[in-house]
């Protein structure tokens, strides 16, 4: 018996050992509790498409509507054909043989910053949570080795892609785990285009949840399209990591407090940016525990184009605002970025818009406070209470917090503080860009502005505040 199969053959002895102790385990009953950071007593010193294989169609608006003024396609510069653009996360780098392009993935924990002031141990893929965006074009061979850098088995799973059985992922079933120490390797024939994933289908519940995921994006073979096209990769997690630790929880079922695009929670989140007539894909990807992401973009209409089973045909496609983007699938959205300004784009699932948001705590909004902080504070100095008047005090207030933490923080924004945080980043749309960085906020003419009305507006319109 080889080296290599002496391992495999102990790894799936001792993985069958440690079922039989974790089977006496609940999961329930593991959870930790969450802390909130609103509306609670607090001490002030504690603590993307499968494209349509023609020509990308520009969303359509709804039946009887007036006809938009539609910027003028931005002609295309000379690029590199189907270049995505990844947020905050990188490609995996190919070296070519025989035809064959060849990449290396390299399963292992890695230390990963959510925002400034909260970094976590997780686990990932080339040092990153998500790994590395895997980009080809349809037709390609790629041959992929999979070194396992984890303390336990893994595998990959190639998520949408049709492979042999043999190359599926799925430990015990298609293929023996991937013991500590080796390295496999995964050929694949990219036969249709489209936006998938991949992640280990070996002890889900703990891998995915710290952080093994990454997507695929295989390119439409021809020539590029007319119009300069703007292709962003976003991918959803949701983690619980429980205030003043670094660790997230495996075994957390709800009350998810770290909801990320590309491993990043806003403020850290990084824009992205089109000039006006740019048709922008945003491949949207989701492969949280347990919950379903309603992604909406404001500003624009866009049409899902795609998801991880195929093309959506032109003919049923239609606008939307809002995507529902459930877990272990990819929604794939087009639209023509119709005018400049910072538009949002963030889920709808109101407490994924926030950072770390415990929900363990009293409700005391509407509660009359007067004279408590006084008689609490000879007990607990500093004492002051919150959330009474609701949560927006949180976001502008300065308080001490436990370490690694990042609760209830959200942004500075051009008017202000911007109250969100988690799943939220912004689109920022110019008439003009200089380069592919962030243009900084966008400077809205004065008379488009929202503004605190004058007492000569409310008498000529009748309005008694």
């Amino acid at each position: 018996m080889s080296a290599a199969a002496r391992a495999i053959a102990a790894s799936t002895t001792a993985r069958g050992r440690h079922r039989t102790r974790r089977m006496s385990l609940t999961r329930r009953s593991l959870l930790g509790t969450g802390i909130a950071a609103g509306a609670a007593l607090v001490a002030k010193r504690s603590a993307h498409a499968q494209p349509a294989r023609p020509a990308p169609q520009p969303p359509q608006p709804p039946p009887g509507s007036p006809a938009p003024s539609t910027p003028a396609a931005a002609p295309a510069p000379p690029q590199p054909r189907g270049r995505v653009t990844v947020p905050d996360g990188s490609l995996l780098p190919w070296t070519t043989r025989g035809g064959v392009k060849i990449g290396h993935l390299r399963a292992e924990p890695v230390k990963h910053q959510i925002a400034p002031g909260l970094d976590i141990e997780a686990w990932g893929y080339n040092g990153t949570t998500p790994g590395p965006v895997i980009e080809a074009v349809e037709g390609e061979r790629v041959r992929i080795y999979v070194t396992n850098r984890l303390p336990e088995p893994t595998s990959v799973h190639w998520h949408g892609l049709f492979v042999p059985p043999g190359m599926d992922g799925v430990a015990g079933l298609t293929q023996p785990a991937i013991p500590p120490g080796a390295t496999f390797r995964y050929e694949l024939a990219l036969d249709r285009a489209g936006t998938f994933m991949y992640h280990p289908h070996a002890d889900e519940m703990t891998q995915i949840a710290l952080g093994m995921m990454g997507m695929i994006v295989v390119h439409p073979r021809g020539a590029a399209p007319a119009r300069r096209v703007r292709d962003y990769a976003l991918f959803s997690h949701e983690m619980t990591v429980p205030l003043g630790t670094r660790r997230p929880d495996p075994l957390a079922m709800n009350d998810f407090n770290v909801l990320t695009f590309n491993g990043k929670a806003f403020p850290a989140t990084t824009p992205l940016v089109a000039e006006t007539g740019d048709l922008v894909r945003i491949r949207l990807a989701n492969l949280g525990p347990m919950d379903h992401h309603p992604i909406h973009l404001h500003g624009h209409a866009f049409q899902v184009v795609a998801t991880d089973g195929g093309p959506v045909p032109p003919a049923a496609r239609f606008p939307e605002t809002t995507v529902l983007v459930p877990v272990g699938t990819t929604r794939t959205i087009e639209f023509v970025a119709r005018e400049a300004g910072d538009w949002a784009l963030h889920c709808h699932m109101t407490h994924h818009a926030m950072n770390q948001m415990g929900h363990r705590a009293a409700n005391l909004v509407g509660v009359d406070a007067r004279g408590l902080d006084a008689r609490l504070g000879r007990v607990v100095p500093g004492y002051m209470t919150m959330g009474q008047g609701g949560m927006n005090e949180m976001a502008h207030m300065t308080m001490e917090q436990p370490a690694n933490s990042i609760s209830m923080i959200g942004g500075k924004g051009p008017h202000g503080v911007i109250d969100m945080g988690g799943m939220f980043t912004i689109v920022k749309i110019r008439d003009r860009l200089t380069g592919d960085g962030d243009p900084g906020w966008y400077d809205a003419p004065k008379a488009t502005t929202a503004a605190l009305a004058t007492d000569d507006e409310l008498r000529r319109d009748g309005i008694t505040p």
